[in-house]
């Protein structure tokens, strides 16, 4: 039986067994997933015992996704543009690295929201580890117009300017426009919001003024359950629908266990069940 687990601190709340215990079962894999904290300080330390003792792959979250991919051999294109990896695989002493961050929001909005981003206006929240993830799936799905906004003007601009500046892109970049903007002086309205901030979990103020909200636009948080309810409330509040990231959550898993077994899971019906489970 193959061996994978979800690598982070903190990892106790993480839903990926129960979600890849059911893809697993579902599709039939002879695999097990379980849960590994790694010492802040000693990540390395921690995945190399992980490899060293069998394990043939692994989920990565907060802090180590940077971490991650700087430690491996190779990475698929969209790790590259996030310059993280959410995704490890081992195989012959070599490690693989996959961020499916991303493609798993679009999916989830694309698919289960049923919202389709092509030719839409889109506004992202926050230019750190999560944007970073998102923002090269995002452009991938040909919005009209694509916008980073961040309290730190710099960081959405220095990430902006990575991925407009990327050889894989500049053929989308011809029909999308990508822009970096200040959080406090942003212009114009969006059809789609998607807050990767860390307010919600912190439990801060709503990031953003409700006059970017088009009406009936998508506001999409990327955390879910109780974090996630005071931007629902704003969203709801303002005539906009509100979406939280457990759908994220179940198809970023799904892209992970492709890249490991080689097999897409029933990702809609894990999802739906997920939510019956969950309070």
């Amino acid at each position: 039986m193959d061996h994978y687990c979800i690598l982070g601190n903190p990892v106790e709340h993480s839903k990926s067994p129960l979600i890849h215990a059911r893809f697993a079962e579902l599709t039939g894999q002879a695999m097990r997933y379980s849960k590994l904290l790694a010492p802040l300080d000693d990540f390395p330390g921690t995945l190399r015992q992980w490899i060293d003792g069998g394990g043939r792959g692994c989920n990565v979250t907060v802090p180590f996704k940077f971490e991650a991919f700087r430690l491996a051999d190779t990475a698929t294109e969209r790790a590259q543009l996030a310059q993280a990896a959410n995704t490890l695989k081992f195989d012959g002493g070599r490690i693989d690295a996959d961020n499916t961050d991303g493609i798993g929001l679009v999916n989830d909005i694309q698919r289960n929201a049923g919202v389709s981003l092509a030719g839409r206006d889109l506004l992202l929240l926050g230019a750190g580890g999560a944007a970073a993830g998102v923002l090269g799936p995002l452009l991938a799905a040909r919005p009209r117009r694509l916008v980073v906004a961040n309290r730190t003007p710099d960081k959405a601009v220095n990430l902006v300017a990575r991925h407009a500046s990327h050889p894989a892109l500049q053929k989308l970049l011809q029909k999308t426009e990508l822009l970096a903007q200040d959080l406090q002086g942003l212009q114009g309205d969006f059809d789609v919001i998607i807050n990767a901030t860390a307010s919600s979990l912190s439990g801060g103020a709503i990031p953003v003024d409700a006059h970017v909200l088009k009406p009936h636009a998508l506001a999409y948080d990327m955390m879910y359950g109780a974090p996630a309810q005071g931007f629902a409330s704003w969203a709801l509040a303002h005539g906009a629908v509100p979406r939280d990231g457990l759908g994220m959550l179940v198809e970023q898993a799904a892209e992970s266990f492709l890249f490991w077994r080689g097999v897409y899971p029933p990702s809609a019906q894990v999802l739906q069940e997920l939510r019956k489970a969950l309070p």
